[in-house]
């Protein structure tokens, strides 16, 4: 199929358009690169500019796509609260101009990248995808708005969607081809792993007073791989004439805070430090997928469902970033990214 992905040169976004062109799609990657990097496309074309510019994408919504994935949006929870106008804006709005722009032209499938933010605190341990809406975030609040119209222009056209709701999305390409490459991503796993790579000083818990095993924040980790195989799946589910659908994507089992320290840790064979601080406002107890309805309607079978792999992938990742910045100066970074191009 000729596919557009939008965010296509993020972290999640460049993993999907790897995996779709190993199955012999056309991609085009629109992304305006403030936290996506160019090497991160393949070979995939890019198109450089800001779903806000209206021209820009309407120009290349007119070459007629068949399906387009939504990656791009702004992720980081504590930011959303401090600035949910951003979200609101960059999320929700853009998210409407996109779909402005499938419906005129045409596009028959759509696949959204949405999030387990929207459920809130959930009054049940593993979550299932008609349990309520009432995220407790703008971050959930602008992706459920997001699916609400997408839902709606789904009911008033032929366009057929599937929404996937991430769970904690963490690890890199087996291969180590691709990877978290935002160098103050808030992942907790990459976080950690950079505290066991002498990239940070160590690492904060934020909250030591929840209602869970440990008293930490207990999260459902999914493999980015994983992740990734199961948009395709999602596209291929469309393109059979499958109808609109809400998915969650996690493993239906969590780990706590300390728990996935100790597992980076553990794989590291780093004693990094680690210091406690309170809670952050807008983060749940626990989070945790029920994740029967993905794996019965895509035949998901997921193939890295063990923390100790998705952190031993994240850390070896980090070892690589940190060879490089080991032998650069201010700015490796950037120069990082050019080489890994090659």
């Amino acid at each position: 199929m000729k596919l557009l992905v939008t965010g296509g040169a993020g972290y999640i976004g460049s993993h999907v358009v790897r995996h779709l062109r190993e199955a012999g799609h056309a991609v085009t990657v629109y992304d305006n690169l403030s936290t996506g990097h160019a090497w991160a496309v393949g070979d995939a074309e890019l198109v450089v500019a800001d779903l806000a510019d209206s021209e820009s994408l309407w120009r290349v919504l007119a070459r007629g796509f068949e399906g387009v994935l939504h990656f791009a949006a702004h992720i980081v929870v504590p930011e959303s609260v401090a600035e949910p106008l951003k979200y609101y804006d960059n999320n929700t709005r853009n998210t409407l101009n996109l779909l402005r722009g499938c419906a005129d032209t045409g596009v028959g499938y759509f696949v959204f990248s949405s999030t387990a933010a929207v459920y809130g605190i959930p009054d049940t341990s593993a979550v299932a995808e008609d349990a309520p809406l009432q995220p407790i975030n703008p971050y959930g609040a602008s992706k459920m708005m997001s699916e609400r119209m997408l839902m709606d222009l789904g009911a008033a056209s032929r366009l057929r969607y599937v929404s996937l709701r991430y769970f904690n999305v963490a690890g890199a390409d087996p291969r180590g081809r691709l990877g978290q490459a935002t160098p103050d991503a808030t992942h907790l796993i990459k976080v950690a792993c950079q505290a066991a790579t002498a990239q940070r000083d160590g690492i904060t818990v934020f909250g030591t007073d929840y209602d869970t095993r440990d008293g930490t924040c207990e999260r459902d980790y999914i493999h980015v791989e994983d992740l990734a195989a199961a948009h395709v799946r999602a596209l291929e589910f469309l393109q059979r004439g499958g109808d609109s659908q809400v998915l969650n994507c996690g493993y239906g089992h969590g780990y706590s805070v300390l728990e996935v320290l100790d597992a980076v840790k553990r794989a590291s064979g780093v004693d990094f430090a680690v210091t406690f601080g309170g809670r952050r406002e807008g983060d749940p107890p626990a989070l945790l997928a029920n994740a029967e309805r993905i794996r019965g309607t895509l035949v998901w079978q997921p193939q890295y469902a063990n923390l100790d792999l998705i952190v031993r992938h994240a850390l070896a990742w980090e070892e690589k970033v940190a060879a490089f910045l080991a032998t650069a100066h201010p700015g490796a970074h950037r120069r990082f990214e050019r080489k890994h191009a090659h």
